[in-house]
């Protein structure tokens, strides 16, 4: 059964106008369209379109998912192509994980050194504030 852009925006949570963005930068190439010209989506296009939100997430150009979709409608002669485009992606979110790891080191450190003077009444119960190095200890220290 095939679905309408209303339905699949209730469904996946992409808005309506980004579906058709999608399909206006060749990102949906493979969506169907009634006799009056209406988007109709299956189950596969569906998966596709959270493959594609996927890819959004790890910050990946939209030429690049563009060029994912094309890849994809050429089946098994991109397999290579596509299984190295997943190699990246997946070095990227690693390395936006690490960041987001240090970023969670600083916080964590933060809510210490704030939790603690508070508790002291004054700031001053801290002589000096850490180095970026000391951030990961101090918060692996005070958890």
């Amino acid at each position: 059964m095939p679905y309408t852009i209303k339905e699949v925006s209730e469904m996946t949570g992409i808005p309506s106008s980004t579906l058709r963005y999608y399909g206006n930068e060749g990102l949906l190439p493979f969506v169907e369209r009634s006799t009056s010209g209406y988007r109709l989506f299956s189950e596969s296009d569906i998966g596709m379109l959270r493959v594609i939100e996927c890819l959004k997430h790890t910050g990946m150009p939209i030429k690049d998912i563009r060029k994912f979709a094309e890849w994809a409608q050429q089946g098994d002669a991109s397999l290579k192509e596509r299984y190295e485009m997943f190699l990246e992606r997946r070095r990227v979110v690693e390395a936006q994980m690490e960041e987001l790891k240090q970023t969670m080191a600083l916080i964590e450190h933060k809510c210490w050194y704030y939790e603690t003077a508070l508790a002291a009444g004054t700031g001053a119960i801290h002589r000096k504030e850490p180095h970026f190095e000391d951030w990961q200890r101090l918060s692996e220290e005070h958890k």
